[in-house]
Parts: C-alpha cells; structure tokens; sequence
C-alpha cells in the first residue's frame, strides 16, 4: 500500500470521528489536535486506522507522533513491515 492510501484511511477516519470536517482540507502536516480533536478523538482515530490496516503500534512509538505525517509514516511503515 502507498502512502497515499494509508493517508485517505485516516483521513476517512478523521471525518467518520470528527464529522465537521467532512467538507475541509485535510493537510498532512496538520495535528490531530490542530484539527480540534480531544485525546479521546486522537485516539479512536488512530485505533480505527491500526484496525483499518491491520497493524499494531505500541503506545511508546505513538507518543513520538506530532502530527498527521508521523502517524501516516509509522502506519505505512507497519503495513508494508518496514518497522
């Protein structure tokens, strides 16, 4: 799977949690929290994305995570085992 690919889950996981930005630009370099989402929302959006792709990250490479980039990166590199 490209980058590209994993980036549209998340986004489409960002709407589906966050449904007001359904008709806004999702920049990659934005943060979950920029986007308005409460640590509740970042974590279900990221949850549902692992789901999505069928990967696991430990928390402790989340944590290094700043914005939509870093997570898309780290879930690219889980489902194609670079990581």
């Amino acid at each position: 799977m490209l980058k590209e690919g994993v980036f549209q889950i998340v986004k489409e996981n960002i709407v589906e949690v966050l449904p007001y930005l359904a008709n806004k630009e999702i920049s990659i370099q934005a943060s979950l929290k920029d986007l308005g989402a409460n640590s509740i929302d970042r974590m279900e959006i990221v949850t549902m994305s692992m789901e999505r792709l069928k990967v696991k990250i430990p928390p402790v490479e989340l944590k290094e995570v700043n914005n939509l980039a870093g997570l898309v990166g780290l879930l690219f590199e889980k489902v194609n085992g670079c990581a």
